[in-house]
């Protein structure tokens, strides 16, 4: 439509001769034509929406958050530290003593006779008391495999604290998304309400009575939505923050959220598994081990000694060995005081023990309860609170109720869910419960097994 008009301007030119609107009138179409001709080659990056690529939101599963922990939390590093200071010290305990030399020299003058020098050196080799030996021995490998429990109890607990994050960011976040669904809801109820009050069917305080519950459920949306990201925070800071500053968390599968193991098998374990269990068992060994060496401690440690003298006239050597007589002192104050250390370590074991199993026991019922709830919100009352709020819609856009009807409906619905919600929440933190107390994500071995 463009090069027709060209044309004609130009033999309009030609038939009238030069005149400046027409060159004004051929200037414009030529710059249209230019115009047109570079919007129709311009390449397709140039198009609106196509230009910049969005970000990519990365997404991390409860296998990955994990990994991150394990690799870089300070607290699991620094704990991994006296790890290897413990096996330092089984190292330590195992030395042998060194020996000792003493050394003198000095004038030697007898009467009568020239001024000379005199020398005498001693070799002296402790011989250890061996029960001491092998007792500081084991206390120290008890004191290692003790260290080794902790580390494991530092990693048990710290797992299942990321797991719960993950369940609670889940909740907040299924929260936010259940308030989001009630304010589409209030606010349609909300344009009803103002049509009618607006045609006078209905009065001023359902509009009023609408507007204040839309502003309610957009804060409990924001509320849960702020929520959501504070627990990511936590999440971020319990992997030492190594995640970028936009990523999401995938949801856990349903093998990740089912319980695999019975009563008895989770009791078993938490005996055979626990790191506090073991820990406080390592703490007896070695309380026992320090009674053994501060026992062995009354009989007498002994020297091996080796001496020569030299001077001009004669030359002396000599062996001996020196004990040491537990007449004064013969340990009953420290005997007395290891005896009440590992009386106490037994007592606290196996309270500790016994405790467990109640434990145990306590979060199974626990267990037990989140599941009877989930099963009754899930099946009954939230399908009742459905169709409750499906009547009360309907009757309310036939008038024969109000909006306050509808409104409560709404209310008890959103009431309905939000307890659904919590219900599978604390289903999961039962379980993870249980998981931790059987010591569960203490080692990989057992985090396979799960």
């Amino acid at each position: 439509m463009i090069l027709p008009a060209v044309v004609g301007g130009l033999s309009r030119y030609r038939a009238s001769g030069p005149s400046v609107a027409a060159l004004c009138v051929l200037g414009a179409l030529l710059c249209t034509s230019h115009l047109t001709s570079l919007a129709a080659n311009a390449p397709s990056a140039l198009a609106p929406g196509q230009g910049v690529s969005p970000a990519v939101v990365q997404e991390f599963d409860t296998d990955r958050l994990e990994a991150l922990l394990l690799q870089f939390n300070p607290l699991l590093k620094a704990t991994a530290q006296s790890v290897d200071a413990a096996r330092a010290s089984v190292t330590s305990a195992g030395a042998l003593l060194n020996p000792r030399v003493d050394w003198s020299r000095g004038p030697w003058q007898p009467q009568g006779a020239s001024a000379a020098s005199s020398q005498s050196w001693t070799l002296t080799q402790p011989i250890e008391n061996p029960q001491i030996r092998r007792a500081r021995i084991d206390s120290a490998k008890a004191g290692e495999k003790s260290a080794e429990q902790q580390l494991a109890l530092l990693r048990n607990d710290l797992l299942a604290q990321l797991r719960m994050r993950i369940f609670e960011a889940m909740l907040h976040q299924g929260e936010a998304e259940a308030a989001a669904e009630s304010l589409t809801l209030l606010e349609q109820v909300q344009q009803r309400v103002r049509v009618r009050v607006s045609s006078g069917e209905a009065p001023r305080y359902e509009l009023i009575k609408a507007d204040s519950e839309v502003i309610n459920a957009r804060e409990r949306q924001q509320t849960a939505a702020l929520r959501a990201d504070k627990t990511l925070l936590e999440i971020s800071r319990l992997v030492a923050g190594q995640l970028p500053a936009r990523w999401k968390l995938k949801p856990p599968t349903a093998a990740e959220r089912a319980m695999t193991l019975t009563l008895e098998q989770l009791q078993a374990s938490a005996n055979q598994f626990n790191p506090e269990i073991l820990t406080l068992k390592h703490e007896f060994d070695r309380a026992q081990s320090r009674l053994v060496a501060v026992r062995a401690s009354v009989l007498p440690s002994v020297d091996l000694r080796y001496s020569q003298m030299t001077d001009p006239q004669v030359r002396q050597s000599q062996w001996g060995i020196g004990v040491q007589i537990p007449l004064l002192d013969q340990r009953s104050g420290p005997i007395a005081e290891a005896v009440a250390e590992l009386e106490r370590a037994r007592l606290r074991y196996e309270g500790r023990q016994a405790e467990m199993t109640q434990q145990v026991l306590l979060a199974w019922r626990s267990l037990e309860m989140s599941r009877l709830r989930v099963d009754a919100l899930s099946q009954g009352v939230v399908r009742e609170a459905e169709s409750a709020l499906r009547v009360a819609e309907a009757a309310y856009r036939f008038g024969e109720r109000g909006i306050l009807d509808v409104l409560d409906a709404q209310r008890v619905l959103r009431s309905v869910r939000a307890d659904l919600l919590q219900a599978r929440f604390q289903l999961q933190v039962a379980r993870i419960t249980l998981l931790q107390l059987s010591g569960r994500y203490a080692s990989d071995s057992n985090l396979s097994q799960k």
